[in-house]
């Protein structure tokens, strides 16, 4: 697989979004085979792996950390701190500088490495300037914990005030045909900066892979539940999304979801988007993407036609909308 630039952080072109393997979208799948699946990707040239201490909570870092033990010197791996875990009133956002230090040192055990590649801040904590967080992480580079710093889901003037502590590599937030708000500000200020972008839910949270409609029903611990834009007739009105990536998959021999993929990369060519799968089939679709070349009457056909489309239903809850950074 072709390679990207993260700042200069380089990486597969398409990496392994890893949280579906241990919460979020259902009960926990099978471990040994989650290792065998991280494994496969590996084999077929997938070197970015996307992991979280909250994912699990930590049985997902656990998870990353035995796949890629073997193979550590081909990979890049990140992971990300930012909330309060451990303590008994654990769960909210916590990146205070003691916090951070406690929560590197615990990643490094689970992932059984000596030095996070890409560690991101999961969400900005209001109550912590980011110049002490971006601090901190400039001071774990000195000491060879981390190598380069990452933010997710962090408004622009937030990402500027980090990069002037701290270079910033990495932004990690969602970004996809049908959520599309990062163009705004967030691409030009990362252009500017030459910092990446690492769209998470590149497929819509499966959406658009069109193997999802107004009848699908998802397990009880699925959090595609509570949100608004899955709700049933959102769904049946957003298979608009849907029909206008397969008109344009037909005559590609491709599927929804390559061409999807396929869309982010074109639009910039330091965008590493990180799909997330628990099958093997769904992992050899979502690689075969970066061989999928749009042209330009492609992605204007796109492009005109997704102007015309208005997503229903918000991407988040309420409580969940709160904590991104504008």
């Amino acid at each position: 697989m072709e390679t990207r630039k993260l700042g200069d952080l380089e990486v597969s072109a398409i990496g392994l979004g890893c949280m579906s393997m241990s919460s979020g979208y259902g009960p926990p799948a099978d471990k040994q085979a989650m290792v065998t699946l991280i494994r496969s990707a590996v084999e077929r040239g997938v070197m970015f792996f996307d992991t979280a201490q909250v994912y699990g909570p930590f049985t997902n870092e656990e998870l990353v950390g035995e796949a890629l033990g073997p193979v550590r010197d081909e990979v890049v791996i990140a992971t990300k701190f930012g909330f309060d875990l451990e303590s008994r009133q654990g769960g909210g956002l916590d990146s205070r500088p003691e916090t951070i230090r406690q929560s590197v040192e615990r990643s490094l055990e689970r992932l059984r490495v000596d030095t996070i590649d890409l560690l991101y801040q999961h969400r900005v904590d209001p109550n912590v300037p980011i110049e002490d967080v971006a601090g901190t992480v400039k001071r774990l580079i000195e000491e060879g914990k981390v190598k380069h710093f990452g933010l997710s889901e962090a408004g622009v003037q937030t990402i500027r005030r980090a990069n002037a502590v701290q270079p910033v590599a990495a932004l990690q937030s969602e970004y996809s045909l049908w959520w599309r708000e990062p163009e705004g500000e967030i691409v030009p200020t990362l252009e500017e900066l030459g910092i990446g972008f690492v769209p998470f839910s590149p497929l819509g949270k499966g959406f658009l892979t069109g193997k999802i409609d107004e009848s699908t029903t998802f397990d009880s611990s699925d959090f595609r539940n509570s949100i608004p834009r899955f709700d049933p007739e959102a769904r049946k009105a957003n298979r608009a999304f849907v029909e206008l990536l397969a008109s344009v998959a037909e005559r590609m021999n491709a599927t929804p979801a390559q061409v999807a993929l396929a869309w982010l990369l074109a639009q910039k060519p330091w965008i590493v988007p990180i799909p997330g799968t628990t099958k093997l089939e769904r992992l050899e679709e979502n690689i075969a993407a970066a061989d999928v070349e749009l042209t330009s009457d492609d992605l204007h056909e796109i492009e005109s036609a997704a102007s015309r489309i208005a997503a229903h239903g918000a991407r988040y809850p309420e409580s969940s909308e709160r904590m991104v950074d504008r």
